[in-house]
């Protein structure tokens, strides 16, 4: 399994250090797999256990893999931003009182080019076969703010990526080479949207058959 190195991690930690978030996930999977999953940013339950996509999206995440025969062991996952982003709120308690706690929330842009050199490192030795995006902070990661998954899910995508070229730029550059991606929705989408099933299984079949077509070239 692959594992970026110590001083990639340390880079991002110290590149985020100062917002509001917490912790550190590593990506997770082989080089050279079949396809690389980018999604957003690590939740309560990844930072807890250190491993990304392990909580209720987690799970129907494996099951979508499970539908083109491909296991969390086939795959590199990864996200934009590494590390939890949260905001405080207040929860109400059973018993009526409450109690303040931290909730997930979406990465900021600042956050998300804090964590660029993170991504890039691995998009450049991991090597997948194909790109698989997972709701809008992923795509637009890689193709910028103006891509939306609702235009685009389902499609393959040979394009050029945004990278970071200088540690100290406020704004992405574009790699000369092309990635090859397919954007799909978030799998926590259907917890917000169970209308979005059938669309997202629907992308899933597609991305099966893009990957047999790929491979088979």
């Amino acid at each position: 399994m692959f594992r970026i190195p110590e001083s990639i991690a340390q880079l991002g930690k110290d590149r985020i250090e100062g917002f509001p978030v917490e912790g550190f996930i590593y990506g997770e999977g082989p080089r050279n797999p079949e396809l690389m999953l980018i999604g957003e940013a690590p939740g309560e339950f990844e930072l807890v256990d250190g491993i990304p996509f392990i909580g209720r999206a987690g799970k129907e995440l494996m099951k979508s893999l499970d539908t083109i025969g491909l296991s969390r062991e086939d795959v590199y996952i990864t996200s934009a931003v590494r590390s939890r982003p949260y905001r405080w709120g207040t929860k109400r308690n059973r018993d009526g009182t409450l109690t303040e706690r931290k909730y997930n929330r979406p990465p900021t842009q600042k956050e998300i080019l804090a964590h660029a050199p993170v991504l890039d490192y691995e998009l450049l030795t991991v090597k997948p076969k194909l790109i698989v995006t997972l709701g809008n902070v992923g795509l637009q990661r890689l193709l910028g703010r103006d891509s939306k998954v609702t235009e685009l899910h389902g499609q393959l995508l040979e394009r050029p990526v945004q990278y970071l070229k200088e540690l100290d730029d406020t704004k992405f550059n574009w790699t000369s080479e092309t990635h090859t991606i397919v954007p799909t929705f978030h799998p926590a989408a259907i917890f917000y949207r169970p209308s979005h099933r059938p669309t997202l299984d629907a992308d899933w079949l597609e991305i099966g058959r893009l990957l047999s077509n790929i491979s088979k070239v």
